[in-house]
């Protein structure tokens, strides 16, 4: 699998709090883009829509604020990877559900830090969702 270099750095900070205030002020922009759900355009995908809600809530499900921090560090970065990468993900059919694929990229930041982008696509209506964003341990 090929890894998408973004020219984007991670949000700095080690506390939530500021590290969410800046990912969440770029989460606004994207938000105010659209009058219903927010979402991205995907270069790989032909420019179909993402959308951006799962992620919250995937997010808000993790008991550990460390856990938090260290996913939301990346949001920058995974945004621009979502937009721009035309390399190949890693696809394969969601074991828990046959109807969805999973699809996983790969990026590296401006400071060489390894991450990875995963979507979610529902067969039958071709929609798309970030589910996850995290850094390769």
């Amino acid at each position: 699998m090929k890894i998408y270099r973004t020219k984007v750095g991670k949000i700095p900070g080690k506390d939530f709090k500021s590290v969410n205030s800046r990912a969440s002020e770029y989460y606004k922009k994207i938000k105010r883009r659209s009058k219903r759900r927010p979402y991205l355009r995907s270069a790989y995908f032909k420019k179909d829509k993402i959308f951006l809600e799962i992620f919250w809530q995937h997010l808000f499900l993790k008991e550990n604020w460390r856990d938090r921090v260290r996913r939301l560090k990346y949001f920058p970065a995974a945004i621009k990877l979502i937009e721009y990468s035309k390399h190949e993900p890693q696809s394969k059919e969601n074991p828990n559900k046959r109807s969805e694929i999973l699809h996983r990229f790969s990026g590296c930041t401006l400071e060489n830090d390894l991450f990875h982008v995963q979507i979610k696509e529902d067969k039958k209506t071709s929609q798309k969702w970030l589910i996850s964003i995290f850094p390769d341990k």
